[in-house]
């Protein structure tokens, strides 16, 4: 689905539903914001996101209601998050990276837009970039793609590397960050650790791990987890 279609179908949301459903339907159409972390660690996004939307016509409270959901770093609840917005019959629901798959998970009618760091096309959310087909469409800002130019990055400054770590949550779609990860290492002649952390307690004993290996250098993935602490 194309973009320009999502705003279509948002300004036109109640003349497209069904007339046994259309009398269900507020007044106004509903945004679903699913998102992993807090509104107050991402509050500068939430303006963009909010003025992005003010800018193709939508002002929040007037001709547009959003319902916020904020895992607050507790991705296991994104499901439970998700379906909540499908019940409530949101006409488009916005997401980032760790929501973008429970989204999908959650409904294949209602549309989703996403902004996520991995390939959207190996992660399963779309079948290809140029025709994403079923419900979703988005934003893809290759943080995931960016992890071999960053090992490039530290092969110029520290030439006598030999060890780079890396740290990721498993609530988040970092299958691709730590491929790409382990073979861009390999090719540069790099040995690689990847620790998990999915607690402030497992962040520590990542970096007590790291000071024991010592790495010459330390990756963390793009993760709201980490970005809140």
């Amino acid at each position: 689905m194309r973009r320009r279609e999502f705003i279509t179908l948002l300004g036109g949301a109640a003349a497209a539903w069904p007339l046994a459903a259309r009398a269900q339907q507020p007044a106004i159409p509903l945004v679903g914001f699913l998102h992993g972390s807090s509104a107050t660690v991402f509050a500068d996004r939430l303006r963009a996101f909010q003025q992005g939307l003010k800018e193709t016509g939508f002002v929040e409270g007037e001709n547009v209601a959003i319902v916020y959901r904020w895992a607050e770093n507790q991705f296991d609840r994104l499901p439970e998050l998700a379906a909540d917005l499908v019940r409530r019959r949101v006409a488009v629901i916005a997401v980032n990276t760790p929501a973008a798959l429970p989204a999908k998970a959650a409904t294949g009618r209602i549309p989703i837009v996403f902004l996520v760091a991995e390939d959207p096309v190996r992660t399963g959310l779309v079948a290809s970039i140029a025709r994403p087909g079923g419900n979703l469409t988005g934003v893809n800002i290759i943080s995931g793609e960016m992890t071999s130019k960053r090992l490039e990055f530290l092969r110029e400054l520290l030439p006598s590397a030999t060890r780079a770590a890396l740290i990721v949550s498993q609530f988040v779609i970092v299958g691709s960050t730590r491929q790409d990860f382990e073979v861009a290492a390999h090719a540069m002649g790099l040995e690689s650790d990847i620790l998990n952390a999915n607690t402030s307690r497992e962040i520590d004993a990542a970096f007590a791990t790291f000071v024991n290996r010592r790495p010459d250098a330390v990756f963390v993935s793009t993760d709201p987890f980490f970005t809140s602490r």
